[in-house]
């Protein structure tokens, strides 16, 4: 009876351990497996975190580029606005009735603009020539293209490329005072001067 109770109690106890040993291993299990997950969990923040540094880093990097393409931008901008600005400068100069020749004067005014052409090699320049109101079409036409290849050559001379001068003759068309009297036609006895950008 003894022994009947003992095999009892030992069955119990077996059936008892049978059920607490897995439980405990599944529990040890859980709990190494618990740190290594947080370790992963931690892992991946750190590198989301790296990731957000890196494109928060790239961002400030592009908008400091655009910060100082578009301050270049508008320093280009500025520059070629003084330039053209100059270049508006350019001042006539004036011929004496019926002559092509160019005057003293004339020579000077030349001599700036062969300086300024030469120090903005990206520029041309184109020379008009003017007449005033008396004589005919034809013989002005002739006359107005006599005086801007009088400039033209003197540029030259100085060293400025031929390439870069152009020149038209408008004769009596485009008076520059539409007097009648001697002081009007001074002024209309003239070559104008464009600048242009070389494209």
């Amino acid at each position: 009876m003894r022994t009947q109770k003992f095999f009892v109690m030992l069955s119990m106890l077996i059936i008892i351990l049978a059920f607490i040993l897995p439980a405990g291993c599944a529990k040890t299990a859980a709990v190494k497996e618990e740190p290594q997950a947080t370790a992963q969990a931690t892992e991946l923040e750190k590198e989301k975190a790296r990731e957000k540094a890196m494109e928060e880093q790239l961002a400030q990097e592009k908008a400091k580029e655009q910060a100082m393409a578009k301050e270049e931008a508008k320093e280009k901008a500025a520059k070629k606005a003084e330039v053209k600005e100059e270049a508006s400068q350019f001042d006539d100069i004036h011929f004496a009735f019926d002559r092509s020749d160019l005057r003293p004067d004339a020579r000077e005014i030349l001599d700036m603009h062969a300086k300024w052409l030469k120090e903005h090699p990206k520029y041309g320049v184109r020379i008009e020539g003017n007449c005033d109101e008396r004589g005919t079409v034809e013989y002005n036409l002739a006359l107005g293209n006599r005086r801007a290849n009088s400039a033209m050559k003197y540029l030259v001379d100085l060293g400025v490329d031929k390439k870069r001068i152009s020149t038209i003759s408008y004769g009596k068309e485009r008076p520059l005072d539409p007097g009648h009297d001697e002081e009007a036609w001074a002024k209309n006895r003239r070559d104008h001067f464009v600048v242009t950008e070389k494209k």
